[in-house]
């Protein structure tokens, strides 16, 4: 299966079904910050994600019990594929430099980001 970009929303959704497991709209709500959205918003999009692949769910009764399809693993590794490939030519040693330049990693993290490289060179 061909995963799909999540929006925003989706995603923070999905965040908190991956936290919890599985859960009814109600506590995915109740694990959202403040201001919480409707509770038709939510269901909404568990729907959409739903139709997406990413979830299914469970029946009791008329309520439905939602749980992932998609590991978070698995999306991790789709998102930052994404992210590499669009805005870095696929260099890892493009991104590397981008958060070095931006200082969103310290000389220090860096050091330990080499270190583990050549960890796995070794391999």
């Amino acid at each position: 299966m061909e995963l799909k970009d999540l929006t925003k929303a989706e995603e923070q959704v999905m965040q908190v079904l991956w936290d919890l497991e599985k859960g009814f709209v109600k506590d995915v709500i109740d694990q959202l910050p403040e201001p919480k959205p409707a509770y038709n918003t939510v269901s909404t999009i568990i729907r959409i994600l739903e139709t997406k692949g990413f979830i299914d769910h469970e029946a009791f009764g008329k309520s439905h019990r939602y749980f992932p399809l998609i590991s978070k693993e698995t999306y991790k590794s789709f998102a930052t594929e994404k992210l590499l490939s669009n805005y870095f030519g696929s260099s890892v040693e493009s991104m590397f430099s981008f958060f070095v330049n931006e200082k969103k990693i310290d000389l220090k993290e860096a050091d330990e980001i080499l270190k583990l490289i050549e960890k796995l060179k070794k391999k």
